[in-house]
């Protein structure tokens, strides 16, 4: 969790953004930029909406890379004084970590011209700028389940709901919606699972649909078991079920009730050696029509509130942050990076019994 909530000029996100739209001149040496994400169909809308735009206004030209969210290699890079990437797309997970380690850049919200109050999870992180939000979700088949579950205790309701349920093989999200479906409200649940009480309570919850459960291991065989008929509802990230039923003519449905939701986090390497064009990119990519842009290509919501209202209504209910999607909670970085190693223990015994 960020330890101080940096003073930021009140200037609105486009101010920076709107200084650095010159028009695009040719490219030096010192005029390049290497920003790495996580690939695939999120990084083709990212360089739909953020990379080719920002190389056309600024001049600035960007080189992608690819990687799995694993940070391992930007400690060599840094450690090693042989730093080849300048933004990375990070998981939020780690985001902490690093910041502590002197890894990646403590953000100077200063020299952005962004207000942190702005931004989704805009207190959340020192070294970090939130781009967007993802959320994983409980999905279902509406042939199969017309009246399909409306709060996460119905998928715990093996009565109600007979059948199989999917879910990733990991503690991630089973304890904090075991808890909330055992009854615990959205706002305690890291209060509750920080107990031991509220671990054995979770663990107690989950038992009760354990021989339900088929365990996955990738996202993408998430919306396949839903497909294959083989679970009746589906933990998943919302941007596959939404692929699913866009280009893939699944008749799925979200239950956006009590959705996990994360971040995007944009940083900036210890080293980078463009950092001064690193800030401008995160500038423009943090405008909220920029953000606004980027839901035209994959269902994530902006993290600048500001942007929210420059979506296309009919895009809108697809996003984890829609106005009515309001019973959310946001995955804590800061307590899985303290009891992961613990709970992941304790859930892979769990598994085993």
């Amino acid at each position: 969790m960020r330890k101080t909530l940096m003073a930021a000029g009140a200037s609105a996100a486009i101010g920076l953004a709107a200084n650095t739209l010159a028009p695009a001149k040719p490219a030096f040496a010192e005029d390049q930029l290497k920003v790495t994400s996580f690939g695939g169909a999120y990084q083709a809308a990212l360089r739909k909406a953020y990379f080719e735009p920002f190389t056309k206004a600024t001049g600035i030209k960007i080189t992608e890379d690819e990687y799995n969210g694993e940070n391992a290699k930007i400690r060599a890079m840094v450690q090693s004084n042989t730093v080849s990437w300048d933004v990375v797309d990070a998981w939020p997970v780690w985001v902490p970590i690093l910041c502590d380690e002197g890894i990646i850049e403590r953000i100077d919200w200063k020299k952005l011209e962004l207000d942190p109050t702005k931004f989704l999870g805009g207190d959340m992180y020192d070294c970090g700028v939130p781009s967007v939000t993802t959320a994983t979700v409980i999905a279902y088949d509406k042939d199969k389940l017309p009246n399909g579950p409306k709060t996460i205790a119905d998928f715990f309701d093996t009565k109600r709901f007979p059948g199989k349920r999917g879910l990733a093989k990991s503690a991630y999200y089973k304890l904090e919606w075991a808890l909330i479906a055992d009854g615990v409200a959205v706002k305690d649940v890291y209060k509750v699972l920080n107990t031991a009480e509220g671990v054995d309570r979770a663990f107690k919850k989950l038992d009760t649909i354990k021989k339900d459960i088929i365990w996955f291991d990738t996202n993408a065989q998430a919306p396949q078991l839903l497909a294959d008929g083989q679970v009746v509802m589906v933990q998943a990230l919302n941007g596959r079920i939404y692929d699913a039923v866009k280009n893939s003519g699944k008749h799925f449905e979200i239950m956006w009730d009590t959705q996990a939701r994360e971040f995007g986090v944009w940083t900036i390497l210890k080293g980078s050696p463009h950092r001064d064009a690193a800030y401008k990119f995160i500038a423009f990519a943090s405008s909220p029509q920029v953000q606004a842009n980027l839901t035209h290509y994959i269902p994530y919501g902006p993290a600048n509130k500001d942007a929210i209202a420059l979506v296309d209504p009919t895009i809108l209910p697809h996003l984890p942050n829609a106005p009515d999607h309001t019973n959310a909670w946001t995955v804590d970085s800061a307590f899985w990076n303290t009891k992961g190693e613990e709970l992941r223990q304790r859930f892979t015994a769990w598994l085993a019994k």
